[in-house]
């Protein structure tokens, strides 16, 4: 992509609304635009990162044997009224009407619908275990939407859906994400830790949120100091295995949230307690029938008797991790993405456009690049080179390489690499086997 021919609108002043490091940037680096509170329009930028998280995540709910749906933004009342929830969630439920008078909601969650399409289809225990996922937007009418996407009123979320036969089942079931979890936040270059939490409105009797530790994050968490040279490496995973082991692994050092903290039975030493705040990346729960009951979601087992299925969610906040990944990674200069979710592999930099030494080596470059079926942006703006260098900074595009009209002269260009600020010159040829080789995970440099 030439940026000529792009739109990343880069602001040199932070607005002053924004109040936490992933908000700034976002603005910034013309990745988001408010457009009402808590309320984004997503700029191509923007977009771009979301995209591949989303991705990430559904490649990894597909490996681990969930089965991707879509369901509706608007939810008819009646099934939150079914289910006992439609009182109790509260101001947070932005309740509408349609032109027939029905009363509706934007679904802050989706147990109830998904329950439904569960009992409509499922009626015996032979389609058990089954999970069903979509990635859709929600609505929260939070009462202070505050810090950009991470505490918004509209958001992309992934909700996974379990059903099966018993709590011994369910319990499998709810490894399987556990694990999936632990994957997802690998391949995206987060240390997210799983700590026991409240159920909240969701409800149930076994809960985690995978959280990153982070200065800005909303809550408090209590956990073990070992967490700091903890590697969560899950390794090769075969889901068809007794993933218990795994999950055991990853419990076994204390981590709990606010709502679960209790310092009278605290079973960590003071020296060894670690009081941090957090930033919930996903979280994921087992509520048995507290869905299944009051919505008829039943299915015959093998005796013919019919028995409520047992459930559990698990959700990840799709939108919210584009600013949970610039907390955890990020400069003076601007944001570092991990080579997973950066919205371009690499970025070509003309100092000099119309020099023809400049003009041709950019070009083939860039050609190069892309040609090798990566995803390149080719500065070709008219800005002066310091607007250049701080631009591409700012954006946190893993891989630069800067082409000037002093460097040409002796034939050399500039290979930079963002998250080290490790820089080198060299040939054209070889920075453009510098970037094939790091994207490839055979850096030499």
């Amino acid at each position: 992509m030439r940026l000529s021919q792009y739109f990343i609108p880069t602001l040199r002043e932070t607005p002053k609304e924004a109040q936490i490091v992933s908000h700034r940037l976002m603005l910034r680096a013309g990745m988001i635009q408010q457009s009402s509170a808590g309320i984004y329009n997503w700029l191509p930028l923007g977009l771009k990162v979301m995209r591949k998280i989303e991705q990430i995540v559904r490649e990894e709910q597909n490996r681990a044997g969930a089965i991707e749906v879509l369901m509706p933004t608007i939810q008819p009342a009646e099934l939150w009224q079914e289910s006992g929830r439609y009182d109790d969630y509260g101001l947070e439920m932005l309740r509408i009407k349609d032109r027939h008078d029905r009363d509706m909601l934007f679904g802050p969650t989706n147990e109830e619908q998904i329950t439904d399409i569960f009992r409509s289809h499922v009626k015996s225990y032979r389609a058990l275990p089954l999970n069903l996922y979509h990635i859709q937007w929600k609505f929260r009418d939070e009462v202070r939407p505050r810090f950009g996407i991470m505490r918004g009123r509209e958001f992309l979320m992934k909700d996974a859906y379990s059903f099966a036969i018993d709590a011994e089942a369910a319990r499998i079931e709810y490894n399987k994400m556990f694990v999936s979890y632990l994957l997802t936040f690998k391949r995206l270059g987060l240390t997210a830790i799983p700590m026991e939490a409240d159920t909240g409105p969701i409800g149930g009797d076994m809960s985690h949120e995978f959280v990153i530790l982070a200065d800005t994050g909303e809550s408090e968490v209590y956990c073990h100091k070992d967490w700091m040279n903890y590697s969560l490496d899950a390794g090769e995973v075969d889901y068809n295995a007794d993933l218990q082991p795994i999950v055991d692994r990853f419990t076994e050092l204390y981590a709990v949230t606010d709502e679960k903290y209790d310092a009278a039975d605290c079973p960590v030493p003071a020296e060894n307690l670690m009081t941090t705040r957090g930033i919930e990346v996903g979280h994921i729960f087992y509520f048995g029938s507290k869905y299944s009951t009051p919505l008829g979601a039943s299915v015959a087992d093998e005796t013919g008797k019919q028995c409520d299925v047992h459930m559990g969610s698990y959700g990840i906040g799709v939108s919210r991790l584009v600013g949970g990944i610039i907390e955890a990674s990020h400069d003076d200069k601007g944001i570092i993405w991990p080579q997973s979710v950066a919205p371009f592999d690499a970025v070509v930099i003309n100092l000099k456009p119309g020099n023809a030494d400049c003009d041709k080596v950019s070009e083939q470059l860039y050609q190069q690049l892309l040609a090798a079926g990566h995803d390149v942006l080719l500065d070709d703006s008219t800005d002066s080179p310091g607007a250049k260098l701080n631009a591409m900074d700012l954006i946190g595009i893993p891989y630069q390489i800067v082409i000037g009209p002093r460097g040409m002269k002796d034939g050399i260009v500039e290979f930079k690499i963002r998250k080290t600020g490790d820089s080198q010159e060299m040939s054209p040829d070889a920075a453009g086997q510098a970037v094939l080789d790091h994207l490839a995970g055979q850096d030499t440099i």
